[in-house]
């Protein structure tokens, strides 16, 4: 009873609310079991202390160095002093290092486009100042480097290979090629490439409609990871007025019966070549100023039919042969001013003329996309254009029609079976593309 006597006084709401389950329990229902466990105030209470290794406490902080990194792109109007601000640098003897070194002042100050990337420490002062960019198509590029080093500063050129790699986008014309291009973040290289890929199918001046939209996969070049220039097109689709055209550049294996390897090229993705006897225009893709139409002579002032194309391009632009051919006629002739005659095969020639310098001369040869002059405004020219005819038999025809209608060259058989398991590649980067196009990302 002592024992008892003492729990009851130690715990007495538990064995109060043990009482009261049995007597809930005595009627059927089911019996609760009540925690015997002492209550959380009653419980002992210990303190334990941790040594502290004191050694810890007292040593020192040691604070890291901070560098910084800013990229930047050189300017043509760029002295030490700008370039160095613009980096956000302060350092009068990096200032003089630029100045009065001989590889900066050739291949850096007063020349733009240059990749910088520049590293400073906490004060402003200049650690290191890379340049970077490519010069040419020859797949390499140009590295500039500036480092302090304990005796001063340095510098050095070096050269390095270009690294590949493919990027995919999409677009939606809303008024023109350029401005869905812009809106796409794509360079106007690639916006030039597509208009000549589908020149043959699309009148990129006159055909084009809003809503036509374009799925693209195309090359950048990148030196240590920074975009250098953009590449080539490696696929594309172009909806326009409801109707898909699809290219994929590519080269078959092997040589032809020549026995010259054969050339890469762009082909349609069931294996017919893109390249066509005719280009469809014989300057890069530019402004029309007056169709294969009547229209207004701006000189006899009457109306006329216009017999051949103008493309509005500035002086110097180069004008292109459309097919291999002889050169027929390279001089000046009345109206025409200077001018240059092709003839072709199957009895067509074709006509430059207004042009500010001839680079040709009677009875050469020359290829598709030759370089047979420069845009001028020679003879009855008002302003810089170069006009363009096609004659078939003497007479005149619209040359955005012969090109379409001029023979393509399919790829070589044994290729085939190469050719359909990249192009089904090309299917699914393709659909890819529109897919992000759909999404709102490019």
């Amino acid at each position: 009873m002592v024992q008892t006597g003492s729990f009851l006084r130690r715990y007495p709401r538990r064995v109060t609310a043990l009482v009261t389950a049995l007597m809930l329990g005595g009627g059927g229902g089911a019996l609760a079991l009540a925690s015997l466990a002492p209550e959380v105030s009653d419980l002992p209470v210990r303190q334990v202390v941790e040594p502290v290794d004191v050694s810890l406490v007292s040593a020192p902080v040691t604070a890291t160095p901070l560098n910084l990194f800013r990229s930047e792109i050189s300017r043509n109007s760029d002295t030490a002093d700008t370039l160095l601000k613009r980096l956000g640098i302060d350092d009068a003897q990096a200032a003089s290092f630029l100045r009065h070194d001989t590889l900066t002042r050739q291949l850096l100050l007063g020349r733009g486009g240059r990749q910088l990337t520049a590293e400073a420490d906490g004060q402003q002062a200049l650690l290191s100042l890379i340049a970077r960019w490519s010069p040419d198509d020859s797949g390499q590029f140009k590295r500039l480097i500036i480092e302090r080093t304990p005796h001063g500063f340095d510098s050095r050129l070096e050269t390095a290979p270009l690294s590949a790699s493919a990027r995919l986008s999409s677009g939606t014309i809303r008024s023109s090629l350029y401005a869905a291009t812009d809106d796409a973040g794509l360079p106007d290289a690639i916006a030039n490439q597509l208009a000549e890929i589908f020149s043959t199918d699309i009148d990129f001046r006159r055909a084009l409609r809003k809503d036509d939209r374009f799925n693209v996969v195309y090359e950048t070049l990148e030196g240590d990871g920074e975009p250098m220039r953009t590449g080539r097109v490696l696929s594309a689709e172009f909806v326009n007025a409801g109707k898909t055209f699809q290219a994929m550049w590519y080269q078959p294996p092997g040589v032809d019966s020549q026995g010259q390897a054969f050339k890469g090229g762009y082909y349609t993705l069931d294996g017919q070549s893109k390249q066509r006897a005719f280009l469809s225009s014989p300057v890069a893709f530019s402004r029309v100023s007056s169709g294969f139409a009547m229209r207004f002579h701006p000189v006899l002032r009457e109306w006329r039919r216009h017999l051949g194309t103008d493309f509005a391009a500035s002086t110097g632009t180069p004008a292109r042969t459309v097919g291999d051919g002889i050169v027929k006629f390279a001089g000046s002739q009345n109206g025409y001013g200077n001018v240059v005659f092709i003839q072709h095969r199957n009895n067509t020639e074709t006509v430059y003329a207004h042009l500010s310098k001839i680079m040709v001369q009677r009875g050469q040869s020359v290829g598709q996309g030759q370089t047979i002059g420069l845009v001028g405004a020679t003879g009855w020219a008002t302003g810089p254009h170069l006009h363009f005819e096609v004659r078939v038999n003497g007479v005149q025809h619209d040359p955005m029609a012969l090109a379409q209608k001029s023979e393509t060259v399919p790829v070589p058989g044994a290729a085939m079976p190469q050719f359909q398991q990249l192009a089904a590649h090309v299917r699914s980067e393709l659909h890819a593309a529109s897919t992000l196009g759909l999404a709102g990302f490019q």
